[in-house]
């Protein structure tokens, strides 16, 4: 069973961690629907264990305190306007830094990619994030470089999604690096999520 933890703090955007949730946890929905043993053991992780304020207001409950979380298979970082006390506080910065290289897979949504950054996650590797932060991440001299126009970028075992509903696409690219192809198809499916721009449909 993978382990994946997803990071939350105060002023987390909201979506940046609930639509990766959502993909994981349906993993473990399609696979109990096939007769299967869930595959993924998916935690939410705060600095203490305590509910977070999210950006838009949403409180919600986290699994673990970063300290009762020694190794993960996977790490999802989320961004948001919280990122940026995240990255002044040594405490999560230092978890990040020691829980990092032991995981398979690295990954943030939008400015989580500023925690990863922090971290030295992104040295000499090529990363993405919410388009309004790129000159942000760049003047704050943000180890990494920056690709625009893209929903999500891989290199090697780093994944970093752009904004907010980016991170669904990369999380359901992930399901089928892991399982395959028709998982992640059947996860998709499950959800309902085929994304038609709302004034591009014929209605």
């Amino acid at each position: 069973m993978k382990q994946v933890g997803i990071l939350i703090f105060d002023d987390v955007e909201e979506l940046d961690f609930v639509g990766p949730w959502e993909v994981f946890q349906m993993v473990n929905e399609v696979a109990r629907l096939r007769g299967e043993t869930e595959p993924l053991h998916n935690r939410l992780i705060s600095r203490d264990g305590a509910d977070i304020l999210a950006f838009k207001q949403m409180r919600v409950g986290a699994h673990a305190s970063m300290a009762a979380i020694e190794a993960l298979d996977v790490l999802l970082v989320p961004g948001g306007q919280g990122s940026r006390a995240v990255i002044q506080d040594e405490a999560m910065m230092g978890w990040v830094e020691r829980i990092a290289p032991g995981c398979d897979w690295v990954t943030s949504v939008c400015t989580g990619a500023f925690i990863l950054s922090k971290a030295g996650l992104l040295n000499g590797r090529r990363a993405t994030t919410h388009w309004s932060a790129f000159s942000e991440f760049e003047r704050l001299n943000m180890g990494g470089t920056l690709v625009p126009h893209v929903r999500y970028v891989r290199d090697e075992h780093v994944v970093t999604a752009a904004g907010v509903s980016a991170g669904i696409d990369m999380a359901l690219w992930l399901v089928g690096q892991w399982f395959s192809p028709q998982m992640s198809r059947d996860v998709a499916r499950a959800m309902q999520y085929d994304p038609v721009p709302p004034y591009a449909a014929d209605v």
